[in-house]
């Protein structure tokens, strides 16, 4: 689990190295797909990432305005704070957690296996970093590598 987190993590800041190439404007340009921005899709994997995680540790969970963070450098810097909670949650996993049962605290009625919230986070990030590899060739950029292999995570 650990690993593909990792990935994860070594993609979105490669996504954040590229994208400090690119002009504020592209950055916040309403697109289609996606949660409409560049900007705003970066915001919103690492807020889901971080709400689903304190979830499962039972904590609360807050609802970061985005308009609060209208700028790459903004976004980064609450990605990278969002990532060390994560990080310490996502390094003492055990198989132990996989089937332990997390009723959420929005719809008393659902339920998920841990095991599944976390391969749920890590899958949403590889669809929304699919989604900015089609806005880097709209844009005519290469994107970044979604290649696991040659990431150093043996």
């Amino acid at each position: 689990m650990e690993k593909l987190f990792r990935y994860n993590w070594i993609v979105r800041d490669e996504w954040f190295d590229l994208c400090s190439e690119l002009p504020h404007e592209e950055l916040v340009r309403e697109r289609i797909g996606g949660t409409g921005s560049i900007l705003k899709t970066l915001f919103h994997i690492a807020d889901v990432e971080w709400s689903w995680i304190r979830v499962l540790q039972g904590e609360p969970v807050f609802d970061p305005d985005f308009n609060d963070y209208m700028e790459l450098a903004r976004v980064k810097k609450f990605s990278d704070a969002c990532r060390l909670e994560v990080e310490r949650f996502v390094v003492k996993w055990t198989d132990d957690l996989e089937k332990k049962i997390l009723i959420t605290p929005w719809d008393k009625s659902e339920s998920f296996t841990y095991g599944e919230v976390m391969r749920h986070v890590i899958a949403h990030e590889i669809h929304h970093i699919g989604q900015l590899s089609i806005w880097s060739r709209e844009l005519g950029r290469k994107p970044v590598s979604a290649n696991f292999i040659g990431k150093g995570l043996v």
